[in-house]
């Protein structure tokens, strides 16, 4: 990823962050150029799932571990976003209940669970985004790469990790709402939701954490780090030959990448309102992997490029072919892997003009 891409991506998505808000807050409604709420909220989320593609793209272009439930990162920093956005409603809640939100006491619970404590404070619930991802990624990546677990076999495990987390938070017994989830949401740090103007300030946080997620992922591939992470994923075994762990690399990574995915989690959830298991599905991960190689593997831009592409194209095709959307998705990724293996910054890179030599000086006359 060449500096220039990277601060046209990141002009592009401040800059267009800072104008769709401003769009809509200052134009009046009735005006052709103001932007409704609606998709101040959409084009968050589709920031918020470019989040979880440079995370993706960062294991995957760069360490060369295909992770197919990197899915489940993204929804347990949304999880515990909305453990503290739950807390929140208080009395507001359809029982009135202070303590226990409202699917406990429809469930007949008692007391609030242990590992809900806590929650109502905000820090607790930032670090929580941080920790319960990292962790579970930190005990996962040192099982597998230790056992030296590669290729296929990584990726069908992931997949078992994140599909084992959507069996058990469906579950009404695990104290996570079952099947419905967390929702009703009303207020976040003291400040009402389903304000316009906190819609705008969310879009805003999404694109500046974007931002700074792309310039921490930069600075790990462009530094020795990143050099070694390039060598382990074109030659493991020549790497550690020469003395290097593997392992120790890919677990690193592994674990940024899931601090990453569950920031977007995090920031996610409050612009759709709503957190279930569903977002657990082995389909959003294989999902998050097709925003990646439409956009370019190992490039980050492209994986930023190729999420809000792919997001957009689905929002239009589910609502005007709700029917073909998944052939059409399908139909992408082949014609991806088979006639633009570059992705979409790849054809970029062929048809860009190569610079003419110049040519050679005249001899001198004797």
């Amino acid at each position: 990823m060449s500096r220039a891409s990277l601060t046209l991506c990141l002009t592009m998505v401040l800059g267009g962050a800072a104008l769709l808000a401003l769009l809509n807050l200052v134009v009046p409604a009735g005006s052709a150029l103001h932007v409704p709420t609606y998709t101040v909220s959409l084009f968050g989320k589709y920031l918020s799932y470019a989040m979880l593609a440079v995370a993706v793209d960062l294991v995957w272009g760069f360490a060369g571990i295909l992770s197919l439930g990197h899915a489940a990162f993204f929804a347990l920093g949304g999880y515990a976003m909305g453990m503290y956005l739950m807390r929140q409603i208080g009395t507001r809640g359809v029982y009135g209940n202070a303590i226990l939100p409202d699917f406990m006491v429809f469930l007949n619970w008692k007391s609030l669970p242990w590992y809900w404590q806590g929650f109502d404070h905000p820090a607790f619930a930032i670090v929580m985004v941080l920790v319960v991802p990292g962790l579970l990624a930190l005990v996962f990546g040192w099982l597998a790469f230790r056992s030296r677990v590669t290729g296929v076999y990584l990726s069908i495990i992931t997949q078992a990790l994140t599909y084992a987390l959507l069996l058990a938070f469906f579950r009404n017994d695990m104290g996570f709402g079952g099947n419905n989830g967390l929702t009703d949401f009303k207020d976040m740090f003291g400040i009402p939701l389903h304000a316009d103007a906190t819609r705008d300030g969310l879009l805003v946080a999404t694109a500046i954490f974007l931002a700074l997620e792309l310039l921490i992922a930069r600075y790990v591939v462009t530094s020795r780090f990143g050099k070694v992470l390039i060598a382990v994923r074109d030659a493991e075994s020549r790497t550690r030959f020469l003395g290097y762990r593997p392992e120790a690399y890919k677990l690193f990574v592994f674990v940024l990448s899931a601090v990453m995915a569950g920031v977007g989690g995090a920031l996610y959830v409050p612009q759709v309102g709503i957190i279930n298991p569903s977002e657990f599905s082995p389909a959003n991960s294989i999902e998050a992997v097709i925003w990646v190689a439409v956009g370019g593997r190992g490039t980050l831009v492209g994986a930023v490029l190729g999420a809000v592409l792919v997001n957009l194209g689905k929002t239009f095709f589910t609502g005007a072919l709700p029917e073909l959307w998944l052939f059409a998705l399908g139909a992408v990724f082949i014609m991806v892997t088979l006639v633009l293996p570059g992705g979409l910054l790849g054809l970029a890179r062929r048809r860009a003009p190569r610079a003419v030599p110049a040519a050679p000086a005249p001899e001198p006359a004797e």
